[in-house]
């Protein structure tokens, strides 16, 4: 039974990483980022109590849930950009949607170190209210 389970999830994960170009690491590099961001958001919110997004700055299960369908989204785009370079013959669509998506889950997770009370360098601090702005704005 055991090795049925494993099995079926080597060839579920396979076909996932299949459709989303190959298993390489800009994928990996991607899919840690987003883990290490969704785990420090719920610590955040879980033990610090400061998360932005919700009233009382704990934990919200229609929060994570919004979380990891806004995961899921990201690979969907990692899935049509790689379509995209199959329609086009070219190999680079996809590997600037994941750096892209990289980037995003860095502020993030460096956003999330200064709510748990990490100090970081004012130049770091400066680009994240400008960005955090910016978003609100474009809103």
């Amino acid at each position: 039974m055991r090795e049925t389970i494993c099995a079926a999830a080597g060839v579920l994960g396979g076909a996932i990483a299949s459709m989303l170009g190959g298993w390489d690491q800009a994928l990996a590099t991607l899919v840690i980022f987003m883990s290490i961001d969704y785990a420090s958001g719920l610590a955040v919110a879980g033990v610090f109590r400061n998360s932005h997004k919700t009233t009382e700055g704990g934990l919200e299960s229609g929060v994570g849930w919004k979380g990891l369908c806004k995961k899921c989204m990201t690979l969907l785009f990692v899935l049509v950009a790689y379509r995209l370079d199959l329609v086009l013959g070219i190999t680079y669509v996809r590997d600037a949607v994941i750096i892209g998506f990289v980037a995003n889950e860095l502020i993030s997770i460096t956003e999330n170190a200064g709510l748990m009370g990490i100090p970081l360098p004012a130049a770091i601090e400066s680009a994240i209210e400008v960005l955090n702005k910016k978003t609100k704005d474009g809103e």
